[in-house]
């Protein structure tokens, strides 16, 4: 029988009164936790809700959301369900689908815990999950840090609470409770790190060892217990902070490695660099302190370039985070980073005021402003259709500034361009249903 009250208690991961969100994608895990955790919110004195996304990758995912939403109505708990389309932010950010979906994630929790609708974020991840991160890790050149693998505890609002329990002790618990689940097919996907380390190393490795999985975890722990003293060591008191920038005292590297790359991995983290840094990057910053003259600098992951500049090591975060927009037509006003603000407004008449007018009987009801696309089509005033990025180049808008000027969109179809032009598909033809559109 699957019990997590012991771990729940020794790693101080709930208190009276709080109301925890469960992730529940439908799945065996996290049916499992967010049943066990409703059957314990008397006991616990809490409130469970449960928290389904779509991510939009299957077209069949509405079913997961439905199950979801009908366990939620048997338990008799409050449900929140967001739809985030993965697929095309990773297009729009240049990332893979499985790191895109993670972000979408854990940007729905932040927000939904930002607006105090749970205190806490019950995650599933369960024995198997803590074996499978700490081998990825340790694949990819992690030090201790990433080699304890996942926090009971982490963020101070993210909580998971199964970490001790086995996927056939999950298996058996969703049976005794006759839970029905769906398991993801993109889950036998390889192509993905962790498919492959589950579907692939893991198997093998067990039917060798098969208390692998138990002894992976306690090395975990075991890790986790020096790393936790080895930075109660770590002083950074004389490093200096700015804007995304960090000035280490090259002083600093007359004290042991250990203790060092761990002031390094602290200074990157409070500059926004929080992964793809590994131990070979490290060794990389020490090579630069020993040999390389003023003024020499490497290039880290995440656009971090680091400079040796007399008595400081300068470690700056050069990356630029793409702005999205996603703004419904309507009257108003919104701001824009990079362009300025847009005016949003109905005229009864045109007095001759600088901006565009547009019909907007003949705006669709989807239509939203956001930044330019791949495969964006205008229509120019007086006939014509091209597609937008020839048409910005016909304009002589500069290319710098083409991906911050926002446009008014109904699917690939653009209707206007802020502060250029309208699409004479909106063009209009009686002033009482005119809408102007300024730039301040």
């Amino acid at each position: 029988m699957m019990n997590c009250d012991d771990f729940i208690k020794e790693n101080g991961l709930i208190k009276e009164g709080e109301i925890i969100g469960v992730g529940c994608s439908g799945g065996s895990d996290s049916i499992a936790l967010l049943h066990y955790l409703s059957g314990v919110q008397e006991k616990l004195d809490i409130e469970v809700v449960a928290i389904h996304i779509d991510h939009q990758i299957r077209e069949d995912s509405y079913i997961d959301a439905d199950l979801v939403k009908a366990l939620a109505r048997d338990l008799g708990i409050r449900y929140y369900k967001f739809r985030v389309d993965v697929p095309k932010l990773a297009k729009e950010k240049g990332q893979g689908l499985e790191e895109c979906a993670r972000d979408a994630r854990y940007g729905v929790f932040k927000s939904v815990l930002q607006k105090g609708l749970v205190d806490k974020i019950a995650l599933a991840h369960h024995a198997e999950d803590q074996a499978e991160t700490i081998l990825m890790h340790i694949f990819r050149g992690s030090g201790l840090a990433g080699a304890k693998g996942m926090e009971a505890k982490s963020d101070k609002a993210f909580i998971r609470p199964m970490l001790n329990v086995t996927k056939a002790e999950i298996y058996q618990y969703v049976e005794d409770n006759r839970l029905e689940y769906r398991e993801d097919y993109t889950n036998k996907d390889t192509a993905y790190n962790r498919n492959f380390v589950r579907n692939v190393l893991f198997p093998d490795i067990v039917s060798r060892w098969p208390n692998a999985v138990q002894a992976i975890v306690n090395f975990g722990k075991s890790v986790k217990e020096d790393d936790d003293y080895i930075k109660k060591q770590v002083y950074d008191d004389a490093l200096i902070y700015e804007e995304k920038t960090v000035k280490i005292p090259i002083s600093y590297f007359l004290y042991d490695k250990a203790i060092v790359s761990r002031v390094i991995f602290k200074a990157l983290k409070n500059i926004g660099i929080v992964k793809d840094v590994e131990r070979k990057h490290i060794n990389l910053i020490y090579q630069l302190v020993k040999q390389g003259e003023n003024g020499s600098k490497i290039n880290l992951p995440f656009e971090a370039v680091v400079v040796k500049e007399y008595d400081f090591l300068t470690i700056s975060n050069k990356r630029k985070e793409k702005v999205v927009l996603n703004q419904p037509f309507k009257c108003g006003e919104f701001s824009v980073a990079g362009f300025g603000s847009v005016v949003v407004r109905r005229v009864k008449e045109f007095d001759g005021q600088n901006g565009l007018l547009l019909d907007y009987r003949k705006v669709p009801k989807d239509a939203i402003w956001r930044f330019r696309q791949d495969g964006d089509v205008f229509t120019k005033f007086g006939g014509g259709t091209k597609k937008l990025k020839s048409y910005m180049i016909d304009k002589k808008i500069p290319q710098r500034k083409r991906d911050l000027i926002p446009v008014l969109a109904s699917g690939s179809e653009i209707l206007a361009i802020a502060g250029v032009e309208i699409s004479d598909k909106v063009k209009v033809e009686n002033v009482p249903t005119a809408i102007l559109i300024q730039v301040k």
